[in-house]
């Protein structure tokens, strides 16, 4: 498929998903401060009245419509393009160059250069919003995300299994390991592993290696049962139950975020028991 260069900071679609995945990063290191200062950025970005929220409802109408025949897809295309030449392109640049300004004076300028699963899509989807790219190259950009509009989950799923440029891969996944290196449990940092690359294959390792650990994590903690610590004192024992609950709950539950979080203080919980309480 022909290529256009595709310019990041121009990418509405490419700017909010950068900042979701900083948002993660804060949530997962615990860091409350700069969880904030994210949450402000987007929600004042991405407001309603704003031209960004307009053109991000664009990108997702393509990007996140699947299963549905050649013909609708199609008209989908041909309306979002419509709107798309209805927006207001001096105030859409305006928007974009003060998000990026605040991203690299508040936050990071290493923030764009992060890995964003769907790249691919968002950067088809640019080039088909750029009147400068030939027409030639534009009726074969929007063949392929007719294609990805009218395929089939199980298909989808097939193609998210496909390994991702290993350069790539290797460079995202050495940058966040190495952010999280001195702050984490050795347990924390595979999760953590599995969880930035669960992209590259459906989720398969991260939810083997969750229900590894969601075993083992729940045999520690039916182990406090029998310390003097925990019988001794009921509030304990029955947080100790809770979790365990929650842990059970999980079983029929997709991997996640929220899901990843949550282990990541269960397992620093088993930690400080095994380290304090004695049997």
């Amino acid at each position: 498929m022909a290529k256009y260069k595709h310019n990041k900071k121009k990418n509405s679609a490419f700017l909010y998903e950068t900042l979701i995945l900083e948002l993660t990063k804060a949530i997962l290191k615990k860091d409350l401060e700069l969880k904030n200062k994210i949450t402000k950025l987007i929600k004042e970005s991405f407001r309603y009245d704003t031209i960004l929220h307009q053109e991000l409802k664009l990108y997702h109408a393509l990007s996140k419509t699947q299963n549905v025949n050649p013909h609708t897809a199609e008209k989908i295309i041909s309306e979002v393009k419509k709107r798309r030449q209805g927006i207001d392109k001096k105030r859409l640049v305006v928007e974009q160059n003060a998000l990026v300004r605040k991203i690299k004076k508040s936050l990071s300028a290493e923030v764009m250069n992060n890995f964003v699963p769907n790249y691919k899509s968002f950067a088809t989807i640019y080039q088909i919003f750029n009147h400068r790219v030939p027409i030639k190259t534009k009726v074969l950009l929007e063949n392929w995300i007719l294609k990805q509009m009218s395929i089939s989950p199980e298909e989808a799923q097939k193609q998210k299994m496909v390994p991702i440029d290993n350069l790539v891969y290797k460079t995202f996944t050495k940058k966040f390991n190495e952010e999280y290196s001195n702050e984490l449990l050795s347990e924390q940092k595979e999760l953590l592993s599995k969880f930035v690359s669960s992209f590259v294959d459906n989720n398969l390792q991260l939810k083997t290696y969750l229900n590894e650990e969601i075993k083992r994590l729940k045999t520690e903690l039916n182990k406090v049962f029998v310390m003097k610590e925990f019988i001794s004192d009921n509030e304990m024992y029955n947080k100790a139950k809770d979790v365990i609950n929650i842990l059970e709950s999980y079983r029929h539950k997709q991997p996640g975020r929220e899901m990843v979080q949550q282990v990541i203080k269960v397992q620093s919980l088993v930690h400080e028991i095994k380290e304090n309480a004695v049997c």
